[in-house]
């Protein structure tokens, strides 16, 4: 028998996207009148006169890729790519427009905050509902049940709607469910950076251990270092056609120098972000010291990156700004303003503009990423990992041009007595 447990052939996913001619932002007042008046003009006019344009919107083209038993499969891209849409087709969420999919094995999912789950139902119900969607018995649940609490950690608010969980109980328990319940294939999208850096390292070492057992996974992140660490082979999305899978090492590779020219970002549509939400980044760009857009630095040079923040709150809000540089593998340099004793007031309902200077970073020759966030009293308000990209290029470092490995670099020098 063959060991293929997933094969994708030509799949495509179309939606129809409509655009109303003239559509501006409309007061009550004016919804008011527009209804009253659109009530008169539908007994007038026929429906195909009205002006309403559809585009067809193709998430997903012609994307083939095979997955055999036991494989860890990463998928990379950036926001918009494709890849919630892929894992939605595979997870049989929805169906494609054109192509198929064979899957052959028991897959559970975890594509975002709330899936699968029944919010009036409590912790406790809403795992065996889970293990029962899955196929199980309530014998099979039942010997799991003690394993799915303790590795959540959710044993107070077991009997508790989980309506009134937080985001981090909420994909806690979802991701304990997906992974204890013993599924052949297990997807998990980005929504693993809900949780705190622990759990997160938690849930790296449980999927290690499925992969283990023979079970075969799909892992959508922005993290590049969790890729790594979990997946053998990994393929890249971008605008809805997919790469040959390939191994990780080398697409990470590929997918760092193709967004590496990327210096100015949005940041507002990153769902792969944790916190309350209510004061977030909304933009981020990195500058020279002429203050052009660059995200290419040569060593030595001092690097700014200016970030946008927005404060949804009814109030000012004080808040505390940090971001750190890291490679895929390791953090190097913390850039947190409560070091310095600095915190920022933003103003109730606006936006603020803020400046990082990170005065001529100890970084070798390469690329490094850039994780943002911005704390509201003790608690997270937007954190995103890996939010932009930057690159270190030829250059001089005290006074010396630097050839070694290492990615830090430091001033130094020798005496001989």
């Amino acid at each position: 028998m063959s060991d293929i447990v997933i094969k994708a052939q030509g799949l495509g996913k179309s939606y129809a996207i409509s655009h109303k001619a003239g559509e501006r932002y409309l007061a009550l007042r004016d919804v008011i009148t527009c209804k009253a008046a659109n009530l008169w003009s539908r007994l007038r006019v026929p429906l195909t006169t009205r002006q309403v344009n559809t585009e067809e919107f193709w998430a997903l083209q012609d994307v083939s890729f095979e997955v055999r038993q036991g494989e860890r499969i990463g998928i990379i891209g950036v926001n918009g790519a494709g890849k919630t849409t892929l894992l939605k087709i595979l997870s049989r969420i929805t169906e494609p427009t054109r192509g198929r999919v064979e899957i052959r094995g028991r897959i559970a999912s975890l594509l975002e905050v709330g899936t699968g789950f029944h919010p009036e139902l409590t912790g406790r119900e809403n795992i065996f509902l889970n293990g029962a969607v899955l196929g199980m018995t309530r014998q099979e649940i039942r010997s799991k049940f003690d394993e799915i609490v303790a590795f959540a950690e959710v044993e107070k608010f077991l009997d508790t709607p989980v309506k009134r969980y937080s985001s981090g109980m909420y994909v806690r328990l979802a991701f304990a469910v997906a992974a204890h319940l013993e599924p052949e294939i297990l997807v998990i999208d980005e929504v693993l950076a809900v949780g705190d850096a622990a759990f997160q390292k938690k849930c790296l070492g449980k999927m290690e251990d499925v992969a283990q057992q023979g079970r075969t996974i799909l892992f959508v992140s922005h993290n590049m270092a969790a890729i790594e660490a979990l997946c053998s082979k990994s393929m890249i999305m971008l605008a809805g056609k997919n790469s040959v899978l390939g191994s990780t090492a080398e697409t990470v590779q590929r997918y760092l120098a193709s967004v590496s020219n990327s210096a100015s970002l949005p940041l507002a549509d990153r769902r792969d972000r944790r916190g309350r939400g209510n004061i977030s980044f909304k933009e981020m760009s990195f500058l020279d010291k002429n203050g052009m857009v660059s995200n290419v630095y040569s060593i030595g040079d001092d690097v700014y990156i200016k970030v946008k923040i927005e404060n949804k709150y009814d109030t000012d809000a004080t808040v505390k700004l940090a971001l750190s540089v890291n490679t895929s593998h390791e953090s190097l340099i913390s850039c947190d303003a409560i070091l310095k004793g600095q915190t920022f007031k933003i103003p109730v309902a606006t936006e603020k503009i803020f400046t990082c200077k990170i005065v001529s970073p100890p970084l070798n020759y390469g690329d490094y990423e850039v994780n943002l966030a911005v704390f509201y009293g003790n608690e997270p308000e937007d954190w995103i990992i890996s939010a932009g990209r930057f690159s270190i290029r030829s250059g001089d470092f005290d006074g010396r041009v630097t050839t070694n490995p290492f990615p830090v670099l430091s001033r130094f020098e020798w005496e001989a007595e």
